[in-house]
């Protein structure tokens, strides 16, 4: 970990209890390893001189508040859904979408949480399947907005079919799913967003960078080691691909595709005995 002071940072950004950490400037963290000269305090003023920008005097009642907000980001400040290059990764760091004023449903969440915090309103993730939206306590009320889509209000049905467009066909959403992520989902929500995007591009170096950060939040999670793996070989990295699928296999036993990696693992030792 030491040689990537990135990762470092964003590990002690996540030690700390869930309700301390700093959205903000951990999702800035992810961004450093992408771009190591980032200015994070800079990102951090801009965010606060946002919600700044969304205060006023005439909205004193949260309802009020919340509605100058979404007029704020989505109409004056032009906060947008990147639908034309969805699977752009500049749309899933937050330097970019501040800078841009693009992204995609999580981190347009993420301004839009970090805002209205920042004036005073409850403001939280909810991960629906395939569609991250933003969630708002007003007066005793859950108001749903999709920042993706200029900060619209949702009701359940018209979430509903959110939903069904995302993943491709209708499902039945239950009261589970409405309930606010940890700023761990969160983030892990954020970086498995990202994940997927480099692995669809085989940016193999890419994809192992962002699961070492996956990793920190969650050293249990068996897949992350199981792609780690298949990353290194992407990569030619064949020891590295070893160590990983060795530490899957010994871990996870029970794991539905055990026998598929060991058969694999088999085939890496043979090509470096080989090499040897």
């Amino acid at each position: 970990m030491d040689s990537d002071p990135s990762l470092s940072q964003f590990a002690r950004e996540v030690a700390r209890p869930d309700r301390d950490i700093d959205l903000t400037r951990t999702a800035l963290t992810i961004a450093r390893s992408e771009y190591p000269a980032l200015d994070i305090d800079l990102y951090v003023a801009k965010m606060a001189a946002l919600a700044e920008g969304a205060m006023t005097a005439h909205a004193t009642d949260p309802l009020g508040r919340l509605h100058r907000v979404r007029e704020y980001l989505f109409e004056e400040q032009g906060f947008a859904g990147n639908a034309d290059d969805y699977f752009d990764p500049h749309n899933s760091y937050l330097n970019d979408v501040l800078d841009r004023r693009l992204g995609i449903p999580i981190t347009l969440s993420l301004v839009l949480i970090e805002v209205g915090r920042r004036v005073g309103l409850q403001m939280e993730g909810i991960g629906l399947p395939g569609h991250f939206v933003t969630g708002a306590r007003v007066n005793g009320e859950h108001v749903l907005l999709d920042p993706f889509n200029g900060g619209t209000i949702l009701t359940g049905e018209t979430c509903g079919d959110l939903v069904a467009r995302a993943v491709g066909r209708p499902i039945e959403l239950t009261v589970e799913q409405f309930v606010p992520v940890t700023k761990r989902q969160f983030l892990t929500r954020m970086l498995a967003n990202l994940k997927g995007i480099y692995w669809r591009q085989e940016s193999w170096q890419k994809v192992v960078t962002v699961i070492d950060r996956l990793l920190v939040l969650a050293p249990d999670a068996g897949g992350e080691w199981r792609d780690r793996g298949i990353a290194w070989a992407g990569m030619g990295e064949l020891r590295r691909t070893l160590s990983d699928w060795e530490r899957y296999l010994t871990d996870f036993p029970n794991a539905t595709d055990h026998e598929k990696v060991k058969t694999q693992l088999r085939r890496v030792r043979q090509k470096l005995a080989q090499l040897n």
